[in-house]
């Protein structure tokens, strides 16, 4: 007598690690109508339809990218395919940074979010334009742009997707604007009780007038006092002025004492990052709470849709401009790169993101009963040449690289053609 399968898919052989629940091991994990059904050793192959050998491989609870820019068309060059930088890059769950406001949210969900098969979030802009090629269009975002009754009543009435505002806090507004930015920015997210993430590193050119008596060293110690616990100081590792470390070359000193109240940091990868920077800061014991890819069509090459401008105005130096490939899980292998372990980087990328967004109990884990979003990874040794967009190279002896990914137990392949390829040193 024939005994019917108890599990869909089963995935055999790899190595879990999932920080959420403590485990970092050979385990087989068991999917069920989508769900999480068994993380275990040695579960009978015969118990489940589908088989899937994954031996040699690393096994992780889905990742998550904390800053994505996927409002597609609708922020220009900005805005990604959803899924090219989700699933079909072996990520489960995107969190749009700043694409939608107020006003546009409307649209991200029906046009981006319920349509994806990629999980979507996003961090609402504290500016009623939201990402609108903004670096454009500067003047847009004064205070001005800002309505925190708007943005504040958008956030809360959306809680399903919207997870936190998003900010800048930079040299080219602060020589606009001061402080008043952040300032209203900061209400909105204590009147929607949301994490503000704030951007930090030059953003915008500076005005006509020059500086106007703005320094981008004291940035982050007129901003940080206005944050609360849980908030995100993002770009940590920016190659533009304004960040963590500053013009003597040495890590901000008010940057410890935000941690140790509750202030979070976001990688923000992108084409701001630098690998000289981020040595300085990570040998001073800084130590990223996330780590988002912060890809979009300037530094990946996406062709510019018909009627955007085609050079930026300052295009050699232009703060977006990308030559050096990457991916999220690229981005893991440069945090490897730079002396932190795998154990350390993994919670980046899953448990840390889970909570910060408040979905903890929905994502980031293999909990028994959750939605099966699984990420699958080749770990590659070896000698390999990572570079950042200002030319520095560094040569890693480890290579992550995406395999496929489940989004509720539905297999995706890492096949997006943005994925870099490896590079051997």
């Amino acid at each position: 007598m024939s005994v019917s399968p108890s599990f869909d898919l089963l995935l055999r052989g790899g190595r879990v690690i999932d920080p959420a629940c403590g485990i970092d091991g050979l385990k087989d994990v068991a999917i069920r109508n989508g769900k999480v059904a068994a993380v275990q050793p040695d579960i009978l192959p015969t118990s489940a339809k589908e088989v899937i050998d994954v031996t040699d491989k690393l096994v992780l609870p889905g990742l998550i990218d904390t800053h994505a820019h996927i409002y597609q068309y609708v922020t220009g060059r900005f805005g990604m395919n959803a899924d090219m930088v989700g699933v079909h890059s072996g990520v489960t769950t995107l969190v749009d940074q700043g694409g939608p406001s107020c006003m546009t949210l409307p649209g991200f969900r029906h046009f981006i979010a319920e349509p994806a098969k990629s999980r979507v979030y996003a961090f609402l802009s504290a500016y009623l334009v939201g990402g609108l090629e903004g670096h454009y269009y500067p003047q847009l975002y004064s205070p001005d742009g800002v309505d925190i009754e708007a943005t504040s009543k958008s956030a809360s009435a959306n809680l399903d997707i919207v997870r936190g505002i998003k900010a800048h806090a930079e040299i080219g507004g602060f020589a606009r604007w001061g402080i008043k930015v952040i300032e209203m920015a900061a209400e909105i997210g204590h009147r929607s009780e949301l994490p503000v993430y704030v951007h930090f590193g030059q953003l915008w050119g500076l005005p006509e007038s020059g500086a106007n008596g703005e320094d981008a060293d004291t940035i982050l110690t007129r901003v940080i006092p206005l944050l609360k616990q849980g908030d995100v100081l993002a770009h940590p590792f920016t190659r533009h002025p304004g960040g963590f470390i500053n013009r003597e070359g040495e890590v901000h000193p008010v940057i410890r004492a935000a941690l140790d109240r509750g202030l979070t940091v976001d990688v923000g990868h992108g084409s701001h990052f630098s690998y000289r920077l981020a040595k300085k800061a990570i040998a001073a014991g800084i130590v990223p709470t996330t780590l988002g890819a912060d890809i979009h069509g300037y530094n990946t090459h996406v062709p510019a849709p018909a009627g955007t401008p085609d050079q930026h105005e300052d295009d050699e130096n232009h703060p977006f401009a990308g030559q050096a490939k990457f991916s999220l899980v690229q981005a893991m292998s440069s945090m490897m790169a730079l002396g932190l372990s795998l154990e350390q980087v993994v919670p980046m990328v899953t448990a840390n993101p889970a909570k910060l967004l408040g979905r903890a109990d929905e994502i980031g884990a293999l909990k028994v009963g959750m939605d099966a979003d699984v990420s699958v990874l080749t770990q590659r040794s070896g000698r390999f040449v990572l570079r950042d967009n200002e030319g520095t190279q560094v040569i890693a002896d480890s290579l992550l690289q995406p395999a496929f990914c489940l989004r509720a137990g539905v297999r995706y392949d890492a096949d997006a053609s943005i994925l870099p390829e490896a590079v051997a040193a």
